[in-house]
């Protein structure tokens, strides 16, 4: 084991660093449930997570040294951190290559500001010897940051000297903590499609013709009752039009009946006996 450690700084950092990227890697692809794989003590909480939708199946490292060791901590917002089930921050140490977890999606809880929030992970492998033997805690700050998608994560040391209520804090700036511009959201929402627009269009242009052509012919032309309507001769016939149309086309009687009289039938009638008048003719 000596010998493993003893080897150049850089070949190590090498090897460190494949290690690290085939973790990610494997992390990726275990996720996938975006922030409904997160377990919310608080329902209430849900919409706010929500807002940190885009930063899902992502990674996020960030590294400390504290006295002669060296860790990477890994991020993931409800997913596997580098790969350990239900973990959403580990603990990396470089010369042990123990992975710890600090805080697990399984319980967590979520608190919202205007620009900013804070996503806290519980259930965290036990501490040794300090903090009571408490479960270990990661609280991460996401603050609101316009400019930025996502930022780089940022790591502060370990409040270990207490006798309780230990925890893990980290900071990370993105634009997905950033409250919904009101404004912009309605004019989105106000915007018309093309066939509303259309409709108004059209209605305006009905509204103008039957408005002005009521009043032209009312006082120009002098027109009284349903002659006032304007065009009325015009549409009248087209109505009678349609009416035709929808007869010939939709009712189902016998356009070849015959009519309703009838005229009287020869065997009806007898045959009147022809008049005879040759006697009357001079011989």
């Amino acid at each position: 084991m000596k010998q493993l450690f003893s080897l150049p700084t850089p070949s190590y950092s090498l090897v460190w660093t494949f290690v690290i990227q085939l973790a990610l890697s494997r992390s990726s692809v275990l996720a996938g449930d975006g922030t409904k794989a997160c377990k919310l003590s608080s329902e209430s909480s849900s919409k706010v997570l929500d807002r940190l939708e885009q930063l899902t199946n992502k990674n996020f490292t960030a590294d400390i040294t504290d006295g002669e060791d060296n860790y990477t901590y890994v991020f993931q917002l409800c997913g596997d951190a580098g790969g350990v089930p239900k973990a959403g921050v580990i603990q990396v140490n470089k010369k042990t290559n123990k992975m710890t977890p600090i805080g697990l999606y399984t319980n967590t809880q979520v608190i919202g500001g205007g620009q900013w929030v804070l996503l806290i992970y519980n259930d965290g492998e036990k501490y040794d010897n300090h903090c009571g033997q408490e479960a270990r805690r990661a609280m991460i700050m996401i603050s609101c940051n316009k400019s930025a998608d996502v930022g780089k994560l940022k790591v502060f040391p370990e409040d270990r000297e207490r006798g309780n209520n230990c925890f893990y804090f980290f900071e990370l700036d993105s634009s997905a903590a950033c409250p919904v511009d009101q404004s912009q959201l309605s004019a989105d929402q106000s915007q018309l499609s093309a066939g509303s627009i259309l409709l108004i269009i059209a209605f305006c242009l009905v509204a103008v013709y039957l408005i002005g052509g009521f009043l032209y012919q009312r006082l120009i032309v002098g027109a009284k009752g349903m002659e006032q309507f304007p065009n009325y001769a015009f549409w009248v016939e087209v109505g009678n039009l349609t009416a035709d149309g929808c007869d010939f086309v939709c009712r189902s009687r016998n356009r070849e009946e015959s009519p309703a009289y009838r005229g009287v039938t020869t065997d009806a009638v007898e045959e009147e006996p022809e008049e005879r008048d040759d006697h009357l003719l001079p011989m």
